[in-house]
């Protein structure tokens, strides 16, 4: 059996509800046969961490160290793992573990995120009840499918956001099928919006960006907009009502909005939930009968998703708009992350040392 090399794992952990984590160490599962171990180089900071740590989503499992979107070297490998090599630089997302079985409903159409056996970055355990621990730290140990070479044409500074974020806009204009001439709109023009309105127009769509004020009109076209709606503005969102064949909603927007949201897609339009509103949401059926408007929602990207996307994104020069803060600095970074003021992507940068 291969032994890591790092075998006490230092990073910034919550201990508590709240948006401040604390040095704390933990002791790393046994490196299996088909891990690798990564010595973190870059993390970022996604709106799940904040949730998380918050005790926002259900019951934490403090102490927890967050983090989704990491990017790091390869430093160890177990002995079945022959795709990836020492030294590679590799990128995860939101998820470390699933069974990919062929009989498995979820792993073999695809559908990974929701096996029954996944194992999520961070607030989630592994089968033997160990729970797995995120990206604020100076190293993690994931199974090696979940493990994925960045493309040498990203900046490896710019790759933490597509883990995530890229992915979680990118996978359903994929399944979708999302092509040229399609009308899209996104709504909330942050850390999701900004990189949804450059794969939509990357794949050819015809994109419609949305925000409450304008604020962010200027960014929005130079990402590739075709038009922009200050939704505070009647008259501009009566310009696009029936208008659109697909709605990607990146922000938390509040349950009653997704009436006025009905209103703007064409018959048979889609509109897809990338964020969670609070509370319950409420329609009546004839909304949905005399418009013919589908609601649906989207998770995450699988194996095949994420590999897709990253592809994507070097092909097409897909990148984050990002601000830089060295790890030590991570609760000023949450802060300001909480304080809705980052535009658009926090990336955490660990010391080149092998201490953080």
């Amino acid at each position: 059996m291969v032994e890591g090399k790092i075998n006490e794992i230092h990073g910034w952990a919550a201990k508590k509800p709240g948006i401040t984590v604390e040095p704390w160490s933990y002791k790393p599962r046994p490196l299996g046969e088909n891990d690798v171990e990564i010595k973190i180089e870059y993390s970022g900071i996604c709106g799940s961490d904040l949730h998380t740590i918050k005790e926002e989503w259900g019951t934490t499992p403090y102490p927890v160290i967050v983090g989704h979107e990491i990017v790091g070297r390869v430093i160890t490998k177990g002995e079945k793992v022959a795709h990836l090599d020492e030294g590679d630089l590799v990128g995860v997302g939101a998820q470390v573990f699933a069974c990919l079985k062929q009989d498995c409903n979820a792993c073999s159409r695809d559908y990974d995120p929701h096996c029954p056996e996944k194992v999520f970055t961070f607030s989630s355990h592994y089968a033997d009840g160990e729970q797995a621990q995120g990206g604020y730290a100076e190293a993690v140990r994931v199974d090696s499918n979940y493990a994925f070479k960045i493309p040498a044409s990203i900046d490896p500074v710019y790759a933490p956001p597509l883990m995530c974020g890229g992915t979680t806009v990118f996978a359903p204009m994929l399944r979708k099928g999302v092509k040229k001439g399609d009308r899209v709109g996104v709504v909330g023009i942050g850390g999701l919006g900004h990189l949804a309105i450059q794969y939509a127009r990357a794949l050819g769509a015809e994109v419609v960006a949305f925000s409450h004020s304008s604020n962010k009109k200027e960014q929005s076209l130079e990402l590739g907009a075709t038009k922009f709606v200050d939704t505070s503005n009647k008259d501009e969102l009566d310009s696009v009502r029936r208008s659109l064949d697909y709605l990607f909603v990146t922000s938390s927007a509040q349950s009653n909005q997704y009436n006025e949201y009905i209103s703007w897609m064409d018959f048979e339009g889609q509109i897809v939930l990338l964020a969670l509103p609070k509370g319950d949401m409420s329609f009546s059926p004839s909304e949905f009968i005399h418009t013919e408007v589908a609601l649906t929602g989207s998770l995450i990207g699988g194996i095949n998703v994420l590999k897709k996307t990253l592809e994507f994104s070097a092909k097409h020069n897909i990148l984050p708009i990002i601000e830089r803060f060295p790890m030590e600095k991570v609760n000023d970074a949450l802060a300001r992350v909480d304080a809705g003021k980052v535009r658009y992507r926090v990336v955490l940068e660990n010391p080149k040392s092998s201490n953080l």
